[in-house]
């Protein structure tokens, strides 16, 4: 019948090059001192791009991880089985170092190239994300203890992934477990307790609210010590190849991030070993959570990515009233809007990435202090309403679970709730500015590079400096409560100097006056005139 001939739907999205056609992170690659790793993201970016990587994407977030507590015979296993599709997943992102490659081969750009990995594979199936990111972050807090480091960061820069629970694994992954259910973000109230045993060994007793990828090799975890909150890292399997105490109570049933299986957990007698001195357990375990805020960042820079790419994918193709939907002014706009997003936040990401390799100077440590906390608070808040709009460029289409934005739209937020909500991170930046003034000399230092070419720019530099000299003046309490406003602007403020200084003109123009201008709108789409649009279009 001629009604079932199917015309006008866009063809599949599959079997493309994810990296050569992300023209921001290419150049952002080279600019960063990563040229080097041209050749092996190409290669990625075909991976993830390809039908049958996309195909295990949706597989492992349909397909969803289940919990085995105990064997057919009534033996706790404490194991979650997920779809062969995740575990081929993990195997890729391993292999392409996309945890840990920044710490095997550090020098300039090696956190460039690595955040590049990282954010190809998040692009395409974020879930698996979690654990990358917690086994790169887990490096930079087992240095605190150099016996802990040795014996676990050989394992960490393996290129190897076996999911598996067994004692002769020669690699590893890690998660960890901090938060409560009395206390979420504050850890302090944590009541876990942990009894010294033996030298550096103890054990632990009490539960944790969210232990995120349970079936990870080890965890960092705060629990009481005599001396206040430490911190101590918990094997799965000990070395006499018994399975120590993991009680995985349930699986959480997420608005997103479906493939990862987050969990409830309980420990009784579990042995761990102190990492770090006792009573200094946040001091210990600040850097890793540091480290994977910038990854929060990276995967929602990573989702904008991917809803600008499947939302630029349609428009081109379908067509109505007579022309494609890229044709039409409205259309034209709206996708403008988003990719100007998107660059900001790829291009804040990759400057950040080079900001936390081992040559950083004093200056940059500073630097990436208070930015990566600003840019926390504001990319990841950004990445829900982007994903939506980009979501209803697709019409109908977009809404169902045969495309891949539905799932992004519930992924995104994740981001913005991962290692400190809006408020927690808010009160981070205020700290850093009235506790650390380098990090502000060193932030104001990074958008003064860009005075002098756009007016607007530099009028909301001026008002953010004297906003800044507000909050110093102030008492603590009313500053937090001014200090959100103050986030997002140095937010945008940042985003619009890289762009101002790395950008095409029409990019850099185009998105201080759709961000800071007085004709700016308030969603996608509500563009000032006399922008560029084509030029901004044909770069996505």
């Amino acid at each position: 019948m001629s009604t079932h001939d199917v015309i006008n739907q866009p063809p599949a999205r599959v079997d493309v090059d994810e990296f050569a056609a992300n023209i921001p992170l290419v150049e952002g690659i080279e600019r960063y001192d990563a040229g080097w790793a041209v050749p092996g993201l190409g290669g990625v970016g075909r991976l993830v791009g390809s039908a049958a990587f996309q195909r295990d994407a949706e597989r492992a977030s349909v397909h969803e991880p289940e919990l085995r507590a105990f064997d057919r015979w009534g033996n706790r296993i404490d194991e979650v089985e997920y779809d062969p599709s995740y575990h081929r997943i993990l195997g890729e992102a391993v292999a392409a170092g996309a945890h840990t490659s920044a710490w095997e081969r550090p020098g300039p750009g090696a956190n460039v190239a690595r955040a590049a990995t990282f954010m190809l594979f998040a692009q395409v199936e974020p879930g698996h994300a979690c654990p990358i990111s917690m086994s790169h972050a887990a490096v930079a807090a087992l240095a605190a203890t150099p016996e802990l480091e040795a014996a676990w960061l050989p394992r960490l820069l393996s290129r190897e992934y076996d999911g598996r629970l067994r004692p002769e694994k020669t690699s590893a992954l890690f998660g960890m477990a901090m938060t409560e259910k009395q206390g979420g973000s504050d850890v302090r109230a944590n009541t876990t307790r942990a009894i010294a045993a033996s030298e550096g060994r103890y054990l632990l007793t009490g539960h944790k609210w969210f232990c995120s990828a349970p079936m990870s090799d080890a965890f960092l975890v705060l629990a009481q010590t005599a001396a206040g909150l430490g911190c101590f890292v918990v094997p799965r399997v000990l070395d006499d190849g018994t399975r120590n105490v993991f009680a995985i109570q349930r699986l959480k049933d997420k608005l997103g991030n479906r493939s990862n299986a987050s969990s409830e957990i309980e420990f009784d007698g579990t042995v761990g070993y102190l990492l770090g001195e006792e009573g200094r357990g946040v001091r210990t375990i600040v850097e890793m959570v540091n480290r994977t805020r910038l990854d929060c960042i990276y995967g929602s820079a990573a989702g904008m990515r991917q809803s600008v790419a499947e939302a630029a994918w349609h428009v081109r193709h379908r067509r109505a009233f007579g022309a494609r939907l890229i044709d039409q002014p409205a259309m034209t706009a709206v996708l403008a809007d988003l990719a100007l997003e998107s660059e900001a936040a790829t291009a804040v990401s990759l400057r950040l990435a080079r900001a936390h390799d081992d040559d950083a100077s004093d200056a940059e440590r500073a630097f990436r202090r208070l930015a990566t906390a600003v840019t926390k608070y504001w990319v990841c808040k950004r990445g829900p309403g982007h994903a939506y709009e980009a979501l209803e460029c697709l019409g109908g289409n977009g809404y169902t679970e045969a495309f891949p934005l539905a799932r992004r739209y519930r992924e995104q937020p994740v981001m913005a709730i991962w290692e400190g909500s809006g408020n927690v991170i808010a009160l981070d930046v205020l700290r850093a500015i009235t506790r650390e003034p380098q990090s502000v000399e060193a932030l104001d230092a990074e958008l003064s590079a860009a005075r002098g070419r756009h007016p607007v720019f530099d009028e909301h530099h001026d008002r953010m400096r004297a906003r800044l000299a507000e909050v110093a003046g102030v008492d603590e309490a009313e500053a937090a409560g001014r200090v959100r406003s103050l986030v997002a602007g140095l937010a945008v403020a940042l985003q619009a100097s890289l762009l101002l200084r790395t950008a095409p003109e029409a990019l850099g123009r185009g998105f201080v006056e759709a961000r800071l201008g007085p004709a700016r709108g308030s969603l996608y789409g509500e563009l000032p005139r006399d922008l560029d649009l084509t030029a901004i279009v044909d770069r996505a």
